[in-house]
This record gives C-alpha cells, structure tokens and sequence, in this order.
C-alpha cells in the first residue's frame, strides 16, 4: 500500500498537536491545582462535586440561620437577665414594705419601684434589628402598652402581642424557636402589673397590700429564673449544632478536593513526560518531514 508524504506530514501534525494540547492542559491543571475544568474531564467527577457543591451551600445558609438564632437567644437571655435585677431590687423593696415603716420611708421606697416600672417597661420593649423580643411573632409594634395617670405614673401594662414563636431552620431535620415563649411573654406583663401593685401599696404604706403584691412579684420571679435556664439550653443546642454544621462543611470540603483536586506530585510527573514526549515528536516529525524521495533512492 502506498502512503503519500502528505498524509505522513498530516499524520505527524496531528501527533504533535494532542502532544501539545495534553502538555497545555497538564501546565493549567499543575498551575491551578485543578483536576477538571470543562464536564467532559469526568463526567461523573463533576455530577458528584456538583451535588456537594449544593450541599455545602446549603450548609452556609444553615450556618447563617445558626447565627441569627444564636444571636435572638442571646439578646432575649440578656434583657430577661435585666428583669432579673429588676426582680431582685424588687423583691428587696417588698420584704421592707412590708414591716412597720414611715410614712417617708415608706413614699421613697415607692419611688423608686416606680423607677423599676419604667426600667421594665423599657426591657419589655427591646428590639433587635427593628424587632420587638417579646412580641411574639408581630414584631413591628411594642408588645407592652402603659396607661398612665394625670401625674405620668404607670396605673397598668397590657400585651399587645401574640403567643406565636417564629422557628428557625437548623438543618435538613431540626428548627429551634430561639425568641421568648407566649407564656414568658404574658408573664412579664403580669410581672409589670405587680410592680405597679407594689408601688400603689407602699404610696398608702398598706404592709398587708405589700405583702400580697410580692406573692406575684415571687411568681414572676420564678417565671424569670425558668426563662433564663431554657435560653441557656437553647443557646447550648445551637452550639452544638454550630460544631456539627462545621464539621460536615469540612468533610465536605475535603470530598470535593478529592475529586476535583490533583496530586500535585503525580501530576508534575505527568507533565514532565508530557514535555519530553513532545520534544521528541517535534525532533523526529522534523527530521521525517526532511527526508525525500532522493534520500530513499540513495
């Protein structure tokens, strides 16, 4: 069969030009440390790390909503901590109200739960980025509302909110409800209510209303306590969440550099061969190219 220059020159062309091309791609993938580029690389390759690719986007918004939740139970946990205080003062003031006081003593004292009433008032109406805490889930409007008298003392506290609890994914499987729960909220306005029943006693020094105010002031009080510890275990189960939502977006990582990633060491081989072979190619295509009939004849 007989085999025209042409098709060997064509034949030595296309040799060194794959040689070339494999050489091109071997320098990119070493440069960048990228094993696949186009679908056609590893068609399966790319479907697996597209689908970890999802997921740990997924993973980032779980991150997020982690972070938004933390951050509610910890703005909730610190002003119910402030009613704490409020509470202690409190209930100092009612154990001294209600022994045998002037009538002085007794109207200073009353000044100052009226200070604590405000203080309560103004706890009750804390926001977080524009949203009340303790609304419930109608968080654009202040959930506690005063009436108040000729002399701009507080006379009663109402709950304008609602007993709903907003949740927050977590993961595939798990939402938390990170805000203070209905039954927080309404007891903070019954918590205010005795306040304002505390003052009233001590401005008439009446021991015997005072000692009946502080019953609820002491209800309201556990009501605080048990509202503190469920935000601490609320807080300790997002952290927990936040480990493992970091710990499967490393393994994911990891899966994803295993298939997209090179062997840098194998790689740099790789491309050494590829280097030599196209040199070869280029040396021997040329040294073919040169030959003609004549030299065959000699």
């Amino acid at each position: 069969m007989r085999i025209s220059s042409q098709t060997v020159s064509d034949s030595i062309v296309r040799q060194i030009q794959q040689l070339g091309n494999q050489q091109a791609k071997l320098q990119t993938q070493v440069a960048t440390g990228q094993r696949i580029f186009k679908p056609e690389d590893d068609p399966s390759a790319v479907g697996r790390v597209l689908n970890l690719e999802s997921e740990s986007r997924a993973l980032q918004q779980y991150s997020r909503n982690v972070d938004r939740a933390l951050e509610l139970s910890q703005a909730t946990y610190a002003s119910i901590q402030q009613f704490k205080k409020v509470s202690d003062r409190a209930s100092e003031l009612g154990t001294l109200g209600a022994g045998v006081l002037g009538g002085d003593a007794s109207a200073a004292y009353a000044s100052e739960v009226d200070q604590l009433i405000e203080q309560a008032l103004q706890l009750g109406n804390s926001k977080l980025r524009n949203d009340y805490l303790f609304a419930g889930t109608a968080t654009d409007a202040p959930p506690y509302t005063a009436t108040r008298d000729a002399d701009g003392r507080i006379t009663g506290v109402t709950y304008d909110g609602n007993t709903d609890q907003a949740a927050i994914i977590l993961s595939e499987a798990t939402s938390i409800a990170p805000g203070s729960t209905g039954a927080t909220n309404e007891g903070l306005r019954d918590y205010l209510n005795d306040l304002v029943a505390l003052r009233d006693a001590l401005l008439v020094n009446d021991p015997a209303a005072v000692s009946t105010a502080q019953e609820g002031l002491i209800e309201g009080e556990d009501l605080i306590v048990n509202s503190l510890a469920e935000h601490g275990g609320i807080q300790a189960r997002i952290e927990a969440t936040t480990a493992l939502l970091i710990s499967r977006s490393d393994d994911i990582e990891g899966l994803i550099s295993g298939e997209a990633d090179i062997d840098l060491p194998e790689y740099i081989v790789r491309l050494s061969q590829s280097q030599t072979a196209y040199q070869a190619a280029l040396q021997s295509g040329a040294n073919i190219m040169r030959l003609s009939l004549l030299d065959y004849i000699r």
